[in-house]
């Protein structure tokens, strides 16, 4: 589960992350900005490999830099693209928009 339901859409979500990896998180999130647009693009042109390959990648990395809720997502959209679902896909390209944009990062 990504997040309780009752929880609001504009409320935080407060991650805490090592302070050793402070230098890096602007850029990861930054980064998956990027992903959301590739994968967007991907999609208008029927491209599942994209998406699969960075669903991939957020699996592999979102729980390293303390973002354990990308690592889901991640698996989500590349069980979505191994399944050529766009509209799955898009839903959790959606849920990481959200994530992304309402995160709050706290360091331990």
């Amino acid at each position: 589960m990504i997040e309780d339901s009752d929880t609001e859409q504009d409320e935080m979500i407060i991650a805490r992350v090592d302070v050793e990896l402070k230098e890096l998180i602007a850029g990861f999130l930054e980064n998956r900005h990027k992903d959301i647009q590739s994968i967007l693009k991907a999609l208008d042109q029927d491209d599942y490999e994209t998406p699969r390959i960075l669903g991939h990648s957020m699996k592999g990395s979102g729980a390293g830099y303390g973002f354990d809720p990308i690592t889901d997502i991640g698996r989500f959209i590349e069980e979505a693209a191994k399944n050529r679902n766009p509209e799955e896909i898009r839903k959790w390209v959606g849920e990481l928009l959200n994530y992304i944009s309402r995160v709050k990062v706290v360091y331990e």
